[in-house]
């Protein structure tokens, strides 16, 4: 067994349309270990996140934190998120109130 420590999501700005963020690998199993949102804008915005199966698609039955507000300059560690894994085809997708609002960054465990 192999755990490479790597970053899942280089700091970006957050759209406000779902969108995937990151993929685990073929063969591996990923353990998110700190995901972090920071509130660029100068005023209230929401990030809602799910962590979906290889066979489903972002909705009620894999979101994990649903419009969490993020006060203008406000960073938030997102704690129901740290320790969950995603096995192969796994992801991570995100939706934000307003694009360029919310500045994601996410680092963890690849095990092969």
């Amino acid at each position: 067994m192999t755990v490479t420590v790597t970053v899942l999501i280089p700091a970006k700005q957050v759209e406000n349309a779902q969108t995937t963020q990151y993929t685990s690998p073929a063969g591996v199993t990923t353990i998110i270990d700190k995901f972090t949102g920071t509130n660029t804008s100068g005023s209230s915005a929401t990030l809602s996140v799910n962590l979906v199966t290889a066979a489903d698609t972002p909705g009620n039955q894999n979101l994990i934190t649903k419009t969490k507000t993020l006060a203008a300059g406000e960073t938030y560690t997102f704690p129901e998120i740290v320790g969950q894994a995603l096995t192969q085809s796994c992801y991570i997708s995100t939706l934000a109130s307003a694009a360029s609002a919310i500045t994601i960054r996410s680092n963890g465990r690849q095990v092969t």
